[in-house]
């Protein structure tokens, strides 16, 4: 059984299985082969959006690593990297809201995955009643507070507590998979 500290060996083509890439010093990994590997797990799209105190126009960010963490007391997980310049203007608010995307919410979520520009241009939007925004279209919603923040390699860990929540009967949710949005197939 080879160790920790092998490379990983080449595995043959076979069947649309992909060749892995020799891993060189334990514990190092390619960066193009770990987001390929793990764009083959489909997750959710979240619009994490806030008003800070003396600011009209709310600030926010699209995340697609968030996870329920507990029941009791409700919690829940995203991660941020450590380079985004929305997260903190959106953690100077004392809440904010994780808007959960609708499948038809593509062009929003990549609007609030750039930096810089006015991400809030012609978006409709309305308050909870701690003023946290809540995105027209979004199928559920959750507003929270920083309960705990923990550094991870190039990102953070957010864990935040959930004050509020809604959510739609109807609407599907945007997913992205393998590098790009996606709809559930009904």
């Amino acid at each position: 059984m080879p160790s920790s500290t092998d490379s990983v060996s080449r595995v043959s083509s076979v069947s649309g299985v992909r060749q892995v890439s020799p891993a060189g010093q334990a514990g190092q990994v390619s960066h193009e082969e770990f987001r390929a590997t793990l764009g083959r797990f489909t997750t959710g799209v979240v619009a994490v959006t806030a008003v800070r105190a003396g600011d009209a126009a709310p600030v926010g960010l699209a995340v697609n690593s968030f996870t329920s963490v507990s029941l009791d007391p409700a919690l829940v997980l995203f991660c941020i990297a450590r380079t985004s310049t929305s997260w903190p203007r959106v953690r100077a608010a004392e809440r904010f809201c994780v808007n959960i995307l609708g499948a038809d919410q593509r062009e929003l979520s990549s609007r609030l995955a750039t930096s810089g520009a006015d991400k809030f241009r012609g978006v409709r939007w309305s308050a909870t009643p701690a003023g946290t925004p809540v995105l027209d279209g979004a199928i559920g919603w959750l507003e929270c507070s920083v309960e705990a923040e923990y550094p991870a390699g190039d990102h953070d860990v957010v864990i935040a507590r959930v004050h509020r929540l809604s959510s739609r009967e109807d609407g599907a949710p945007l997913v992205f998979y393998r590098g790009s949005y996606e709809r559930l197939a009904a």
